[in-house]
């Protein structure tokens, strides 16, 4: 199946995102003296605003891709809970998985001046969520999981990503033929077995191997320790500018990035692991999928924030590096399209 028909496919699927749910505030401003009385700067705010983060950004994006979205997680019974659903509801991402509990919501707040990150402060209790919240994520997980195409495991451990947990996806996945990815969390690899697909970065990848990652050779150690301590179908490692290697049963891939230019990677996993989900269950190969994500993320870490794409500049994407890059002998094709 070619480029083309894959993201056009995008509008008939519908993806269930499971995990942390983040609130994520940023100031914005600007910097001309420092502080008198400590040597940092002093930033002049000019604005904020709020955006969705974690998997509240993993939906964001699925949704800016053209399909459906819903998140299953716990917001706080707080004012930034209520700033949150209301973010979730006006995105048009469905919101009956959303469980409200009595611990604080999640946020991050991010200063930024000149287009540079000053500070981040954050605000939560990443402890693991209590049973009765437990049981009520789980209920919904198995009654409703068919009605997906897809389930997004993110964690940011805040408390929602379990061994448990994945377990009980796993199971009603494997019994409905759902695929299950994740992009995972340093320390909490034990938790993943049995999904389809992780995509963690290169330093995520160290961790949950064992593998300090300092040249190839270890990359691919790593990538293959990764599949088989999990047991999954294929691993993605995110290398930044140095694009992403792909890892299956029985190949590896490794792609270059695109990213022309890089102002900030806040939010890029999630758009990776939204990009790749949505690509594969709309009838792409592995190596097609982790192409579509690769220029998912080019085009997202080129904005300051945290940020979507849409299937038309995706395709925009390919093209262009397409003519730019022609496969050897073959100026007509798209990559993929052979």
């Amino acid at each position: 199946m070619n480029y083309t028909e894959i993201l056009s496919n995008f509008k008939n699927k519908k993806i269930l995102i499971v995990g942390d749910i983040i609130l994520d505030h940023y100031i914005w401003g600007s910097v001309d003296r420092i502080s008198p009385e400590a040597p940092v700067p002093v930033v002049m705010v000019n604005r904020e605003n709020y955006l969705l983060g974690g998997s509240g950004n993993v939906a964001n994006n699925i949704v800016s891709l053209g399909a459906k979205a819903s998140v299953a997680g716990i917001i706080g019974k707080d004012h930034k809970g209520k700033h949150l659903f209301d973010l979730l509801k006006s995105t048009g991402i469905e919101t009956e998985g959303v469980i409200e509990t009595d611990r604080p919501t999640t946020e991050k707040t991010r200063v930024i001046a000149h287009s540079q990150q000053v500070v981040r402060v954050d605000r939560e209790n990443s402890l693991k969520i209590n049973e009765k919240d437990y049981k009520k994520l789980a209920y919904f997980i198995r009654e409703n999981i068919k009605k997906f195409d897809a389930v997004i495991i993110s964690d940011y451990r805040k408390g929602i990503i379990t061994e448990r947990l994945v377990k009980h996806i796993n199971r009603y996945a494997k019994k409905y033929n759902k695929f299950v990815s994740v992009d995972p969390k340093a320390g909490n690899f034990q938790c993943y077995r049995g999904v389809s697909l992780v995509t963690p970065n290169k330093k995520e990848a160290a961790d949950g191997s064992g593998i300090h990652i300092s040249d190839k050779k270890a990359l691919i150690e790593a990538g293959g320790k990764l599949l088989s301590k999990l047991r999954c179908k294929s691993v993605l490692i995110t290398l930044g500018k140095e694009g992403m290697s792909l890892f299956g049963k029985d190949d590896i891939h490794h792609i270059p990035t695109v990213a022309r230019h890089v102002f900030d990677v806040t939010g890029a996993g999630d758009t990776v692991i939204s990009a790749f989900t949505l690509a594969y269950i709309s009838g792409a190969t592995m190596l097609q999928s982790a192409e579509i994500s690769n220029h998912a993320a080019g085009i997202v870490v080129g904005e300051v924030g945290t940020a979507a794409t849409t299937a038309d500049e995706i395709l925009t994407s390919i093209i262009k590096t397409a003519v730019k890059h022609p496969a050897p002998g073959d100026t007509k094709c798209l990559p993929g399209e052979e």
